[in-house]
């Protein structure tokens, strides 16, 4: 049984909702991420995996900073000393958007380590591992570049164009599997999107349309014996009662608020020709809370209402953000300061959030623009009970300002 590490989106330099490290100098949702990754990374090691396949997305954009590469290459440095090969797949966020200028991963291409491989164009690797040999498609996140458009494609339109990367990339699979052999263990490993895959967080902003989508039939075929995705960050698989399966491991940590019930990790595959299974192994996550409370219009004191919310959750070390509805036709009076107070043992507020209703105004039947003034007045009050006790002091006070006023336009 061959051993397989299978993880992607990692997303180094995501560093929304912390603040630095006073020890290390580094942004503490960066230490977040190295330390999901070293979680996936002392699993490996411990397993004695034969492979660890990352399936794209290393960093959060195509420029990662010094920092973030000093500590995404210590990571996979491990692996190295341990004796585990590593594939790794150019995703999107890896690739940098000008013709012709490298990609952010292309430094582990030219370092001459055994055992690295670096995937930015599609390729068939045959890998010899410990516990037998073992063929792995790699397909890099697709674009122009990588299919090399020529110019007929110059006058379509992007959804066209989108269209027959999709098919393009289809095509390419097919041709790969017909090259495998038939009698051992094979992979197919990708970052892509899959049209039944379920996004989450932010990815839903996400427009299908600029995405080049394949169907799942396009991906269970024969020869393969898993299908390792990277791209969407929800652990899910697309193939549950089919062989092979088809499963994004999903982000290996949480990136917003979105994915805030969502459980992170990475998959352990045991590869088999015919017989391969998967589990989901959960990793440590930084936890994400929204609190939501609906204030009650009877009790005075929201700030009491807020921190009593608070106080029935566990918020050491976590990431919150705090919602409050406002009780129609009342003033906020929360005091922020007593609610930052009560999250002091939290790791990061994202925010105190007020709600409010916008309440639509009635019609008022029964009015007509040749009534007096008295008339419209007190139609006017009668739907204000809060001031009934004044109605009738309000209006005469009204009327006499509109007797005033007109004498003096008539005397000027």
């Amino acid at each position: 049984m061959i051993k397989v590490i299978h993880t992607a989106d990692i997303h180094f330099g995501m560093e929304n909702y912390g603040k630095i490290d006073p020890e290390t100098g580094i942004h503490t949702r960066l230490l977040d991420f190295e330390k999901a990754l070293n979680f996936c990374i002392d699993y490996a090691i411990e397993q004695e995996v034969d492979l660890f396949l990352f399936s794209g997305d290393a960093y959060k954009t195509a420029h990662p900073t010094p920092t973030q590469q000093k500590l995404f290459m210590r990571c996979l440095l491990r692996l190295f000393k341990a004796g585990i090969p590593i594939i790794i797949i150019v995703g999107n966020h890896d690739n940098p958007l000008s013709f012709g200028k490298a990609h952010c991963l292309e430094i582990f291409k030219d370092m001459p380590l055994e055992g690295f491989h670096v995937v930015a164009k599609p390729e068939l690797i045959k890998l010899n591992t410990k516990h037998g040999p073992l063929q792995v498609v790699a397909i890099p996140w697709p674009t122009r570049n990588t299919l090399s458009l020529n110019t007929k494609h110059s006058t379509q339109s992007p959804e066209e164009i989108t269209q027959y990367i999709s098919q393009a990339v289809g095509a390419i699979i097919q041709d790969y599997a017909q090259q495998l052999d038939t009698a051992i263990p094979s992979i197919l490993a990708s970052h892509m999107t899959v049209s039944s895959g379920v996004f989450s967080g932010s990815e839903k902003r996400a427009i299908y349309g600029n995405d080049p989508v394949l169907m799942p039939s396009q991906l269970a075929i024969q020869p393969f014996d898993y299908v390792a995705l990277g791209h969407l960050h929800r652990y899910q698989d697309l193939n549950p009662n089919g062989y092979p399966a088809i499963v994004y491991s999903g982000s290996i940590e949480r990136v917003d608020f979105g994915e805030r019930k969502e459980a992170k990790g990475f998959c352990l595959v045991n590869v088999e020709r015919n017989n391969t299974t998967h589990q989901f192994i959960e990793g440590p996550m930084r936890p994400f809370i929204q609190i939501e409370v609906k204030l009650d219009a009877s009790n005075e004191d929201q700030t009491e209402q807020i921190i009593h919310a608070l106080q029935e959750k566990n918020l050491k070390d976590a990431i919150i953000k705090i919602l409050y509805h406002v009780p129609p036709g009342q003033k906020d009076t929360v005091n922020l300061q007593m609610v930052e107070r009560a999250c002091s043992n939290a790791h990061y507020v994202v925010g105190i959030i007020p709600l409010r209703t916008h309440t639509t105004r009635e019609k008022r039947t029964g009015l007509k623009v040749d009534m007096n003034l008295e008339t419209l007045l007190s139609a006017y009050f009668n739907e204000k009970p809060e001031l009934n006790t004044k109605k009738a002091i309000l209006i005469e006070k009204t009327l006499k300002m509109y007797q005033e006023a007109q004498q003096e336009e008539t005397t000027e």
